[in-house]
């Protein structure tokens, strides 16, 4: 079954401005496909200081999310490049 995705508004914006179209296109169908089905799958845990937040990766770009099982719900929190991906 799969999770509800939420996107975060300043992930959204990534998407549509700041992102190379391929780029975006291809997190677009990494987030509503594999992402939503089965985020355990996909992703992969983060450490501090981003404890309880997962990462997906798409090339050199990463997908930073949160899950909510009790709602089953991925929060899309930040998409970028992996270099400044981390930085809080």
């Amino acid at each position: 079954m799969n999770h509800r995705v939420v996107v975060a508004r300043s992930a959204a914006r990534r998407l549509a401005e700041d992102l190379p179209e391929a780029v975006s296109a291809a997190c677009i169908e990494l987030v509503f496909g594999p992402l939503a089905k089965d985020p355990h799958q996909v992703g992969a845990p983060l450490r501090k200081p981003f404890e309880g937040q997962g990462r997906a990766r798409r090339g050199e770009y990463r997908v930073r999310y949160r899950i909510d099982e009790e709602t089953r719900t991925v929060y899309v929190l930040d998409i970028g490049h992996r270099r400044d991906g981390y930085r809080s």
